[in-house]
């Protein structure tokens, strides 16, 4: 092994005398440089390889040309690079080279060697890369648009990229996101040629060799539409891609909902325009027509998927801001209208009712019964009995005991604790304020306990701001952001900053462990002074001089 090591240290001497040469490195430096390269070159040459020994080693490198670089232009001297970088680059790409050759799974290290060759390599090395990358590769579409996407942006090989992508298909034959990269592909060749001002034969594109049949999804043919349409030139194209549409793809919610929003963008009247009322008609006129595609849509094909885009569309048009009222209030109603006709047929989704509930919230009693019969059409769903007992609550004339008994009767025996915390929490909103504040802590802990930090953090920002609230339910949140591998800091102050909202004029501990937080591991001690700064200004009465007194002995150690 020393053998190696040492006929390796003399390859590289031309290259260090060179660098010594010409003024870019010193003495001291060169020799800085051959005791480190030592010491990296007998780690790749162990019995045992390890791969953090060859990203090291190329990494150290890699430093070293970039020093050379920034020492280039400091002196002004561009000369002698076949001398200097050439052999580090060749020594670069060996070392990757091999540690591809050992960890061939590991594409992270593959994609770490393209990158290195796209800033320091030839454009032929690039390919090459790729080509062996893809060879022990070949079930990741990913990798295979990297390297068409390659072709076409570094090497400007617009027939190598095409060469690609139809391999890719071959491995891939129903990959939306590889036929899509080649559409765009070849869109960008055409207009590569018609910039050029080549002969328009040229330009074509046979749509036909990218075999398009494939996949018969409306979604994905609309793609390709949206990839035609930023180009200039492929109006005929994008003609011909919409007639497809319409033909073949009517039983698809996806094709009515596209055609429906079209309508959007039709020409307005001129005179209309000028004024806002003007504007509010013909918007309303437009959305109309809208809504009339989204019908005959109904006729075709009655679905919940298309009874979604329906509402979508109209949930989308009423949270637009508008200053005429007039047309606020017929969004609304057209919306209302839809999600009425859409519980009728069955085909309202779950996640649906609850929108509809709160438009119809100034009703208590229809909000009530409209929560019920989500109950009726989703019968185990925690999320629809938690709503309607959430709206009977409201009503004297609700046997609320029955109510609870039937959901834990229907929903799934697993939740029926969750039931039990949900309804809990929310009738004890506005109970004894001491119950319904340990209520808060005790249901936050069983969300963490259950769901993990996602769930308590979702928890924690619904009642976050359902006083009363105690000190505990937001220490118990931050001990559960300090739990996780990698804590937010920025969590970790909101929930400090809303806690000292409630407590801040008289818990100078809060402010102390505020503070502590900041001297941590996570936080930013330059913050602290200001934290000192605010708790003076914000605590009252003995609490000033208690946290003058502890923050003192903080500073101290103690």
């Amino acid at each position: 092994m020393a053998e190696i090591v040492q006929r390796r240290i003399e390859e590289r001497i031309p290259e260090l005398e060179q660098l010594e040469r010409v003024g870019l490195f010193t003495r001291k430096e060169v020799k800085c440089i051959i005791k480190r390269v030592t010491a990296l070159e007998y780690k790749l040459h162990r019995l045992i390889l390890n791969k953090e020994d060859f990203t090291a080693y190329v990494q150290y490198e890699i430093n070293i040309l970039e020093l050379i670089k920034k020492r280039r232009a400091h002196i002004h001297y561009q000369f002698k690079r076949e001398e200097i970088e050439h052999p580090i680059i060749h020594r670069i790409n060996s070392v990757f080279r091999r540690a591809t050759n050992k960890w061939k799974d590991d594409v992270q290290l593959w994609l770490s060697h393209v990158a290195f060759c796209k800033k320091w390599a030839t454009k032929s090395q690039i390919s090459k890369v790729f080509s062996s990358m893809l060879a022990i590769h070949p079930d990741k579409p990913a990798l295979w648009i990297l390297a068409a996407k390659s072709e076409m942006e570094d090497r400007n090989s617009s027939e190598s990229a095409r060469h690609l992508f139809l391999r890719a298909l071959r491995f891939h034959p129903n990959n939306q996101k590889v036929y899509q990269e080649y559409f765009r592909m070849e869109l960008l060749h055409c207009e590569k040629l018609r910039k050029q001002k080549m002969e328009l034969e040229k330009a074509e594109m046979d749509l036909v060799s990218v075999h398009l049949n494939f996949i018969c999804e409306a979604k994905f043919v609309i793609s390709l539409l949206y990839i035609a349409a930023i180009f200039d030139f492929t109006q005929d194209l994008q003609e011909l891609i919409l007639q497809d549409l319409q033909g073949n793809y009517t039983e698809d919610s996806f094709t009515w909902d596209f055609m429906a929003k079209r309508e959007l963008d039709a020409p307005g009247a001129g005179e209309e325009l000028q004024t806002v009322k003007g504007r509010a008609s013909d918007i309303n006129r437009r959305e109309e027509r809208c809504c009339q595609v989204y019908e005959e849509g109904l006729k075709t094909i009655n679905t919940e998927p298309m009874w979604t885009c329906y509402l979508a569309f109209c949930l989308e048009r009423l949270k637009r801001k508008t200053n005429v009222q007039e047309l606020k209030e017929k969004r609304q109603a057209r919306l209302l209208g839809v999600f009425r006709r859409a519980h009728d047929c069955s085909l309202l989704k779950e996640e649906y009712y609850k929108i509809w509930i709160l438009l119809e919230s100034g009703d208590h009693e229809g909000a009530a019964s409209m929560a019920r019969a989500a109950t009726e059409r989703y019968s185990q769903s925690l999320a629809a009995w938690s709503l309607c007992l959430q709206m009977s609550m409201q009503l004297e004339s609700v046997d609320m005991s029955k109510l609870f008994q039937d959901a834990l009767s229907h929903v799934n025996p697993k939740v029926h604790r969750a039931l039990r915390y949900k309804a809990s929490a929310r009738a004890l909103l506005s109970a004894v304020p001491a119950v319904s504040m340990e209520m808060k802590e005790r249901y936050l802990d069983w969300s963490y306990s259950t769901g993990g930090y996602k769930k308590a953090r979702k928890t924690f920002k619904s009642l976050q701001d359902n006083r009363p609230l105690s000190k505990a339910f937001f220490t118990t949140m931050i001990q559960v952001e300090k739990k996780q591998d990698t804590p937010k800091m920025n969590n970790l102050r909101g929930y400090y900053e809303r806690a000292l909202q409630e407590f801040g004029t008289y818990d100078d501990d809060l402010w102390l462990q505020y503070i502590q937080e900041e001297l941590g591991p996570f936080g930013q001690p330059e913050n602290c002074s200001k934290i000192h700064w605010r708790a003076i200004k914000f605590l009252e009465g003995e609490s000033v001089e208690r946290f003058i007194s502890k923050y003192t002995l903080l500073q101290t150690g103690h």
